[in-house]
């Protein structure tokens, strides 16, 4: 331990705090494995309650002794974090596999593999959606559980689940550090425990609409949870489109909307009670106009292509559409049968994504906003006599021109960022999947993956190539994170946080 710096010791000690929560979802799981009286699970279940508990334990009481975190700890702390519950996530998708009365069941055999349980790991703790599953209701109810119940946490995040038991400024750190700021009240903890009050409302609300809609409790409870996550799991192999169901696509629109506002609009809209907070609000604004405009032109697009009926068109675009923009990942549809400008269209509406401070992913709206304002203020600034004040309006504040010069650079250093590692993780895929997928499935499935919504043209797949899949694991992981975090851990592998 003496080897070890002083700010790895920070770290390793609030990484200790993490990975408890991994224990604790496995022990919780363990009353799954009995209520179905899948005995075969609790072993696994229990080894994974035990490995965490002793890696955490071990590494908190280690360390307790380590100074205080800072910002730079706190992104690296929510870098390595999210690796370390994936791996510990990992665990009973793997053991599990390799129980013989589940093991020779081809989609649990699967697991058996230890890169696709990696995979479906992170696929859930990131909110995405892909999946090494081609057949989930082979699954045992444990693991079909376990998958849910990842997203479901993932969905708000696993540190924001940490700070409802810390305080004080690390509490602070570590929430900015998983790409939040939205604060619903000056405390940290205090926001925190009314994030998870909503989330478990809308859920419990979600689960009854589903199963009042027609869907059976199982599949309701896991559909639910997913769904406000803006997860995408699901617990059939045709996701949404296997129910064939008008009523439950009706239901799981309004649930994808919901799980892509902001936490802190939800708040406003239960206090007050009146729907117009959601359109006052300059992200959810743009989030229903989006909507309904790019809808349009995915409904037109499959009208030529598809030659469906025009009602039965519509309805695949509004539900694809929806499942895309929310980050979802539900699906109702083929896409890969698509015309390319539809795919093209759905790459486009994942990239956005939802709001900041949801459970949504891609880029996140308030980003868009703020270049889209910020392209306006600079053509008027350049018009404009110099001695005339040109505002910068954000969310109802002025703002300075430094903090409006501010705003602009930090979106457009991310959108530079993440269009980067976009086209990285397209250049290495082209060369790793069969020919048969065109450039734009394979720009459609890494958008798809960074952005963590988890619609598939069918690319990722069990046999997928083991390079595929891992620069599938990190475009989900860098998409979670909002990459900073990521490149301050390479940072400090290579440079040190001195």
């Amino acid at each position: 331990m003496r080897l070890l710096t002083s700010n790895a010791k920070i770290v390793l000690r609030d990484l200790g705090l993490l990975v408890q929560v991994v224990s604790l979802m496995a022990f919780l799981s363990v009353g799954v494995a009995l209520a179905f009286g899948e005995y075969f699970a609790i072993g696994p279940l229990l080894i994974t309650v035990g490995i965490s508990l002793v890696v955490g334990l071990g590494l908190y009481f280690g360390f307790r002794g380590a100074g205080e975190t800072t910002l730079a700890h706190g992104l690296i702390i929510a870098a390595v974090g999210w690796l370390s519950v994936s791996l510990l996530g990992a665990l009973p998708f793997y053991l599990i596999a390799r129980q013989p009365q589940v093991g020779s069941i081809p989609t649990v055999a699967h697991f058996a593999e230890p890169l696709n349980a990696l995979f479906e790991a992170v696929s859930g703790y990131t909110a995405t959606g892909l999946t090494m599953a081609l057949r989930p209701e082979e699954l045992p109810r444990t693991l079909q559980w376990w998958r849910s119940f990842m997203e479901w946490i993932g969905g708000v995040g696993v540190i924001v689940l940490t700070l409802t038991v810390v305080a004080g400024p690390r509490a602070h750190l570590l929430y900015y550090a998983e790409a939040r700021q939205e604060k619903i009240h000056p405390s940290i903890r205090s926001t925190v425990r009314t994030i998870w009050w909503i989330y478990l409302l809308y859920t419990g609300v979600s689960i009854l609409l589903l199963r009042a809609a027609g869907m059976p409790w199982w599949d309701a409870v896991n559909h639910g949870m997913t769904g406000i996550a803006t997860g995408g799991f699901s617990t059939r192999s045709g996701s949404i489109g296997s129910y064939g169901s008008l009523a439950l696509e009706l239901v799981l629109l309004p649930v994808m909307v919901l799980g892509a506002l902001s936490f802190a609009v939800h708040y406003q809209l239960l206090r007050e009670r009146k729907p117009r907070v959601i359109w006052a609000d300059g992200q959810s604004r743009w989030l229903l106009l989006l909507l309904m405009g790019g809808l349009a032109l995915l409904a037109l697009e499959n009208l030529l292509h598809l030659r469906l009926p025009a009602l039965e068109g519509l309805r695949r675009s509004s539900f694809q559409w929806v499942s895309a923009l929310t980050t979802t990942g539900f699906q109702t549809a083929d896409i890969c049968r698509w015309s390319e400008a539809a795919k093209l269209l759905l790459t486009l509406a994942m990239v956005l994504g939802g709001a900041a401070g949801s459970t949504a992913g891609g880029i996140k709206l308030i980003r868009t906003i703020v270049l889209v304002r910020g392209l306006r203020w600079r053509l008027r600034k350049l018009i404009s006599p110099p001695d005339v004040l040109v505002k910068f309006r954000l969310g109802g504040h002025s703002l300075t021109d430094e903090e409006a010069t501010s705003r602009l650079v930090d979106a457009a250093l991310l959108l530079l960022l993440w269009g980067l590692f976009l086209a990285l993780g397209v250049l290495i895929l082209l060369h790793l999947v069969p020919s048969e997928y065109s450039l734009s499935d394979v720009l459609f499935e890494v958008a798809s993956a960074q952005s963590n919504v988890g619609l598939s043209v069918g690319i990722t797949h069990p046999e997928l190539p083991e390079l595929a899949k891992l620069i599938l694991c990190f475009s989900m992981w860098i998409g979670r994170l909002e990459i900073i975090p990521v490149l301050m851990l390479l940072r400090s592998l290579f440079v040190g946080l001195d």
